[in-house]
């Protein structure tokens, strides 16, 4: 009975020592705390993460107390993104079909060589609607010259492709596409195809993306009989951002046939000028690899215009 008050004074004569030895717990500067709530303001994941990367470096001893900060803003952006998201998502779902459409009006000057050799005037048209699962692209492109009441050049292509999502980064498409070209020798020609698409890249800075897939194209000749032939359609599309406002692109398709395959490729380099106005340089190269009557197997086009998106 006489031991219990003796171990009970031994314990009061250690807690000061056993403070003494526990390390203080730092408080969080108040500079830094209005660094870190500052850059949480800003709403910018990466702002927040270099931020508090600094913090911790600098303030080791008050790790617990950023680490929170940091958690609390994790938890709130999500949440913010989260209600953005759906917004869209109901924005989407209201819009009837002529909203949400985005595009770009091209004009300028093109020099053609191949079957014709001569500068003239290049119009075009973009328009593109996404949704949920579904996206619709619409081209139109005329290239046209007429000197001394004399055409010397005329070539027209219109082209609808929906597609559908599938999963991320595999999709469907549909093409249906017109074209005239009578200095290649056909009056039209028509090509329908379908089959899918996987986006390789899909980030802000580079796009990549492939199709494929089976079509079946009617041509209209000038001197010779109408043909009907399947062929296999492949295209490649590829948009590299170099700096903030300039952009390269890449597409190629081929129409593989066992009589006549067409291959065709586009690049174009473009930089932006003002508000929604950007003036773009492209090349284009097309071979036919058995063209009917007396034509050149290749025409080249080298268009400079200027480009208006909305």
């Amino acid at each position: 009975m006489k031991l219990r008050p003796s171990i009970a004074a031994l314990c009061l004569c250690a807690m000061p020592l056993a403070l003494a030895a526990a390390p203080a717990r730092a408080d969080l500067p108040e500079p830094v705390r209005a660094m870190i709530e500052a850059a949480t303001k800003v709403d910018d994941p990466a702002t927040v993460e270099a931020v508090v990367k600094v913090a911790l470096q600098t303030n080791p001893d008050a790790t617990a107390e950023i680490e929170a900060m940091r958690a609390k803003f994790a938890e709130a952006h999500q949440l913010r993104e989260a209600e953005k998201a759906a917004e869209t998502q109901q924005r989407i779902r209201a819009a009837h079909a002529l909203q949400l459409w985005k595009g770009e009006v091209e004009a300028g000057a093109f020099r053609s060589t191949g079957n014709t050799d001569n500068l003239g005037l290049s119009l075009g048209l973009k328009l593109n609607r996404k949704g949920l699962d579904w996206e619709h692209k619409l081209q139109l492109r005329a290239d046209y010259q007429e000197e001394r009441g004399k055409i010397t050049r005329e070539q027209y292509l219109a082209a609808y492709s929906p597609h559908y999502q599938l999963e991320d980064g595999l999709y469907s498409y549909g093409l249906a596409q017109f074209e005239r070209d009578r200095f290649q020798g056909y009056d039209s020609r028509y090509s329908l195809s379908g089959g899918f698409g996987y986006r390789v890249i899909d980030r802000k800075a580079v796009k990549l993306s492939f199709e494929g897939g089976p079509a079946l194209r009617r041509t209209d000749f000038i001197a010779e009989p109408d043909k009907t032939s399947w062929s296999a359609l492949a295209k490649v599309d590829l948009d590299f951002r170099i700096a903030q406002a300039v952009k390269l692109s890449q597409a190629a398709s081929a129409y593989v046939e066992s009589e006549n395959s067409t291959f065709t490729s586009a690049t174009a380099i473009e930089a932006g000028m003002a508000h929604g106005l950007r003036a773009r340089f492209s090349y284009t190269y097309e071979h036919e690899t058995d063209p009917v009557g007396v034509v050149l197997r290749t025409d080249t086009l080298s268009r400079f215009t200027l480009v208006y998106g909305f």
